[in-house]
């Protein structure tokens, strides 16, 4: 019951799959996207699949999203467009517009996606639709779905049932402090029941509304909670899986508990004989509510009709709940009809699970031609990939998924979807993968919220975060690229603090910001900007080739070995640490050496090799995280003729120097003609508000 992920070899090196997939969420279709869904989520799964590509080819890794298309928060966005008359186009108009935006905002941060379409657009949206029918099918099949009778939120003065972002109220689990509740869900993750939503409010009228029964199809999540339990404690034991991730589920897979005010205490002793079975513990020093725990939700809600009945106050805890799969909105992907239950579509949060699985098989059905991509260079090699079908990459033992996703996400990812994939067994081969199920378990890479200026941000609260394009006014995207993905968002929630933004700023003060960017515009740009106008100035532009310092291989090797481990356990801020110190290290070496080498032309030239290949090294390590600059370099590098990019950034060459990518001829006369850099250029610029 793994993630597909392999230790280490006997030779010390991790071993990563033959093929990956590199998933990044799906933004919500009715809006843009703003700082926290780019520093993220977008930059790190596009640094680690970029990374990836480099490292095992490629032609053996998909990175895959897409607008989430359907939904109440997009539903009910758009109606109040259309009732303040300040939009007038269809929901399908709506959905576009900010898909449109989303595709111009991942283009600018220079993010690769091989596909990003949409779940109700383009080639997608029929695929989607089939595997939606599938899924749903086969669970009812396999028998974890039930048709449940539950009560649903009803504006009586509208005459109209409520979706899920219609209905605001306080979040009902202890401890939560989110007045940002909706129907079944809280802006900070949470799951309840809707008749367990405090002080509800219809978002059409302002109106207190009343609770309808409607059916729907329910997948019978509390039956995984043993499954779910194991699983949580293999990923604890191969400690390939983020802190957050293992303790965020471990929060839901307790005993149902229900918390009753203390002052209600002797009422209770009254009644305790009429409930189900439970454990009673006494409250804790400090604690406003002693606890009722029962074996299992049936009891649990038995007890609360006996609680309700006697008017005492209470609030339930985090549990299992059923998970719901159907609702009665319009706007939603159509349920197949079972048992003659019709009219029904599926909730957004259960379909976009699998969406990443109908963009892959959309993407390899077509071999990426006629998709909406941001990784136009992936193409080239897209009708040579020996994956055909998206089985390769979903149920493979040699594929893994790798799933970027917020805090707020792991519920559904971490808990619903872990039960989900297992609760799909295959029909045609014996149930071999470590969960008995076809698909493989995912590797979740969850980061804690990325604060701004120290307050959580969010569209819907008080504080608002900035868009992901207004940052560009400020800042270019190599800049805060890499100053994401120094952030530590693994370890723990960080603040984002740009000092254009921060009406407390010092003017005195460093932009935080900047802090990497500088690394890139100073001290990166000086290394290479010194090898290139040295050769150009001492050896007639030609870039010596022969023998470099064996103590500088050695370091490089480290380096690159030690850069490789915290890849695998996805440690990017450590990342940042190691090439930050060998950026400066490297450039030191140059300009120490230099400096000791004089006028000797001799000297220069054997300086200027080793500054070469220790620019390489960086260059290829800084791949991933400042793609543009990086394929700036190669380019006056001029390599063209003798390789290509793909294999000069390939980590199969990747303890090499030049003698592998030059020709014959060249190695003979030891050196290789560079493109002539003209005077003042810069690989990494700096943002023109910063001059």
């Amino acid at each position: 019951m793994s993630n597909n992920t392999t230790p280490p070899t006997s030779n010390g090196r991790p071993s990563f799959p033959k093929k990956a997939i590199v998933t990044a969420g799906m933004p919500y279709g009715n809006k843009g996207l703003h700082f926290g869904h780019i520093g993220g989520v977008f930059v790190p799964a596009d640094v680690y699949a970029r990374f990836l590509r480099d490292r095992i080819g490629e032609e053996n890794v998909l990175f895959i999203s897409g607008t989430d298309c359907y939904g109440s928060p997009i539903e009910e966005g758009y109606r109040k467009l259309t009732e303040d008359e300040t939009y007038s186009g269809t929901i399908e108009d709506y959905v576009q517009k900010n898909h449109d935006a989303q595709v111009n905002s991942l283009k600018n941060y220079n993010i690769s996606l091989d596909i990003f379409e949409g779940s109700g657009m383009g080639k997608s949206k029929e695929t989607h639709n089939q595997m939606t029918q599938e899924i749903i099918e086969k669970l009812y099949k396999n028998g974890h779905l039930k048709l449940e009778s539950t009560a649903q939120f009803y504006d009586e003065e509208a005459e109209s049932f409520l979706n899920g972002r219609q209905v605001v109220g306080k979040c009902p689990i202890p401890s939560c402090k989110s007045e940002n509740a909706y129907a079944d869900e809280c802006d900070l993750g949470h799951q309840y029941m809707p008749s367990d939503l405090i002080n509800p409010k219809s978002a059409l009228t302002g109106n207190t509304p009343v609770m309808h029964n409607v059916e729907n199809w329910y997948f019978d999540l509390p039956k995984m909670r043993d499954l779910l339990k194991e699983y949580v404690e293999l990923q604890r034991t191969n400690n390939e899986t983020r802190d957050v991730v293992t303790n965020t589920i471990d929060e839901f897979l307790v005993a149902p508990i229900i918390y009753v005010k203390n002052e209600y205490e002797a009422d209770y002793f009254e009644l305790k004989d009429t409930m189900p079975k439970h454990e009673y513990r006494s409250a804790e020093k400090g604690k406003q509510s002693f606890e009722l725990e029962f074996a299992n939700l049936d009891d649990r809600d038995t007890a609360r009709r006996v609680l309700d009945s006697e008017q005492l106050r209470y609030r339930t805890g985090k549990a299992l709940v059923p998970f719901r799969l159907t609702g009665n909105i319009s706007w939603g992907v159509p349920a197949p009809v079972i048992n003659g239950v019709e009219h029904l579509t599926v909730w957004v949060w259960p379909e976009s699970l699998w969406a990443p699985i109908s963009f892959t098989k959309t993407y390899v059905d077509n071999c990426g031609q006629g998709i909406e991509t941001l990784n136009a260079a992936r193409l080239e090699v897209a009708e040579n990939d020996d994956a055909k079908d998206w089985r390769d990459y979903w149920c493979s033992q040699d594929a893994t998924v790798y799933q970027f996703i917020g805090q707020d996400n792991i519920y559904f990812y971490g808990v619903a979807q872990t039960a989900l994939w297992a609760a799909l067994p295959s029909e045609h081969k014996p149930q071999a993968t470590p969960l008995p199920g076809d698909l493989q378990q995912s590797k979740l890479i969850a980061n804690y919220h990325l604060l701004f200026l120290d307050k959580k941000a969010s569209s819907s609260g008080a504080i608002k975060p900035p868009m992901a394009d207004e940052l560009l006014d400020y800042y270019t995207a190599e800049q805060l690229r890499a100053h994401f993905m120094a952030l530590g968002l693994g370890l723990k929630p960080v603040s984002f603090q740009p000092k254009p933004l921060n009406p407390a700023a010092n003017e005195k003060d460093a932009d935080p910001v900047l802090k990497e960017g500088t690394l890139l515009t100073n001290v990166f740009n000086r290394l290479a900007r010194s090898c290139f106008y040295t050769a150009q100035k001492d050896n007639n532009d030609m870039m010596p080739l022969g023998e470099v310092a064996a103590e500088l291989i050695q370091d490089a090797k480290n380096t690159i070995l030690e850069y490789e481990h915290l890849m695998y356990r996805q440690e990017f801020h450590v990342v940042s640490q190691l090439t930050a110190e060998y950026i400066r290290k490297s450039n030191k070496y140059w300009s120490d050496a230099i400096r000791e080498a004089g006028e000797d032309i001799e000297a220069r030239i054997s300086v200027l090799r080793n500054a070469f290949y220790l620019l390489r090294v960086c260059t290829v390590l800084m791949h991933p995280i400042v793609p543009q600059g990086t394929e700036m370099i190669y380019e006056y590098l001029n390599l063209e003729k003798t390789t290509t990019k793909r294999k000069f950034f390939s980590w199969e060459h990747v303890f090499d120097g030049f003698e592998v990518f030059v020709s014959a001829d060249e190695l003979t006369q030891g050196a290789h003609k560079i493109k002539q850099l003209p005077p003042r250029t810069d690989f990494f610029e700096r943002h023109p508000s910063q001059y």
